[in-house]
């Protein structure tokens, strides 16, 4: 038994060294195709890494990144760095369609592909750290330049990649496009279209972190595997305009809430926006002094609804509003490499101070007096009025008075149904009722 084992072996080692060096084996899968737009955030890394291994259980062959991005969390940015560069199957960042970009934290995720693409009249780069709002100290500012940099050229130099482009495009904002990069040896090719792509990478060898690859991609079947509702609501609400246009629609909601206390759908849903603004907030740029100033002006707006001073509290209450507005994505310190700059669209600023000041004029207002008239003007005015009992009323019932059916207690002797009655008081959401006798109701 011991012979024959040893048999084996040897013919097993024999085999091995006759067949030389193999590539590992490619995957017989789909390609797999996901699409990351807009603002690098949390989700964009979770759902990076949720296909990455998602792909590798369907042994696919190649997952390609289509992407178009201004930058964003730095943070996020990192973990879908290290994504890409320990992936076991072949990688591919694609910068597409025509007018895309990968600037900002899109450099560093297009060079920690295996391949690189473009596709044309797009463009990559513009990765410096900017100071907005205010100067900073040249130590600080030095700092996350130099990190950066360094950041970049170890991921261009471990894909083989120009690493000082990558350096350059950091500390002097360089930006170039794919005809550009692919000269300047930032990129491995330029592909118009998705067909075109999988023709340039059949037959390349590619080193993953499982072993060596020779990709079949010709001809393969795509599998397009879009965010989940959850990750495409996150991807909607980071736009700087649509978490501004959160932010105001829960102070419209508070503020009609706070007209008409007690929990309603105005309440509910202004919580609801308020939640999703501050989650979109948290993958941004944030100036938080601009959130504060946007509170002072909430505050103005709601003293002003219910005081007798809503021309005046209202209109200066714009003052902070518009200016939190203007630099809530302006921080005051360096933006990161990966930050990109964002800002509210001015036109959407005046379109929401418009609508809060109309809505205070109008709609608040109208409410808050509804519920300042007189108490008179509900149950006491029914005093001395006449109406038949609904039900028995011993001591209490129903009755119907003044077109409207009441609860009532019934004073003196108990009523019968169908018996007149007269209203001689109220106590709480109770009517006080004596009955009419014969005599007395001619």
């Amino acid at each position: 038994m011991k012979r024959t084992l040893a048999a084996l072996a040897a013919v097993w080692l024999l085999s091995m060294v006759l067949m030389g060096p193999a590539f590992a084996q490619p995957g017989e899968g789909p390609v797999v195709v996901l699409e990351v737009r807009g603002v690098i955030g949390p989700f964009s890394a979770q759902y990076l890494a949720r296909m990455e291994r998602w792909a590798e259980s369907r042994a696919a062959r190649l997952l390609v990144v289509q992407l178009d991005t201004p930058g964003g969390l730095e943070s996020a940015m990192r973990d879908m760095v290290q994504t890409l560069l320990n992936a076991r199957i072949p990688t591919a960042v694609w910068v597409a369609p025509a007018g895309a970009r990968a600037t900002s934290a899109g450099m560093f995720l297009t060079l920690a592909a295996h391949i690189a693409a473009m596709a044309p009249a797009t463009h990559i780069g513009a990765a410096h750290p900017v100071p907005l709002g205010a100067e900073v100290g040249e130590i600080m500012e030095a700092k996350m330049i130099s990190d950066a940099a360094a950041f970049g050229r170890s991921i261009a130099a471990k894909r083989g990649r120009n690493a000082e482009w990558a350096a350059l495009a950091v500390r002097e904002n360089r930006s170039i496009t794919a005809e550009e990069a692919l000269r300047e040896n930032v990129i491995d090719l330029i592909a118009a279209d998705l067909d075109d792509l999988l023709r340039q990478l059949d037959g390349r060898v590619l080193t993953t972190s499982a072993g060596e690859v020779r990709l079949t991609t010709r001809g393969a079947p795509l599998e397009r595997r879009p965010m989940n509702v959850i990750e495409q609501l996150l991807q909607l609400i980071t736009d700087p305009n649509i978490a501004y246009l959160l932010l105001a629609v829960g102070t419209l909601l508070l503020m009609a809430e706070l007209s008409s206390p007690g929990l309603s759908v105005s309440g509910i849903t202004s919580a609801v926006c308020f939640i999703l603004a501050f989650l979109a907030l948290g993958s941004l740029p944030v100036n938080w002094a601009g959130v504060a100033l946007l509170v002072v002006g909430v505050i103005f707006f709601a003293v002003g609804v219910l005081t007798d001073l809503e021309v005046i509290v209202t209109l200066a209450g714009l003052v902070p509003f518009v200016i939190g507005s203007l630099i809530l994505f302006s921080p005051f310190t360096p933006s990161p490499a990966a930050a990109p700059s964002l800002r509210v669209s001015p036109w959407v600023i005046a379109l929401v101070s418009l609508a809060i000041v109309g809505f205070s004029f109008l709609v608040l207002r109208a409410i808050v007096a509804v519920r300042r008239i007189p108490a008179r003007a509900g149950a006491d005015r029914l005093v001395g009025l006449e109406g038949v009992a609904l039900t028995d009323i011993a001591p209490e019932g129903q009755v119907y008075v003044d077109l409207q059916e009441w609860s009532a207690i019934a004073i003196g002797e108990p009523v019968r149904a169908g018996e007149r009655v007269r209203v001689v008081g109220v106590a709480g959401v109770h009517l006080r009722v004596t009955k009419i006798g014969p005599e007395s109701s001619k």
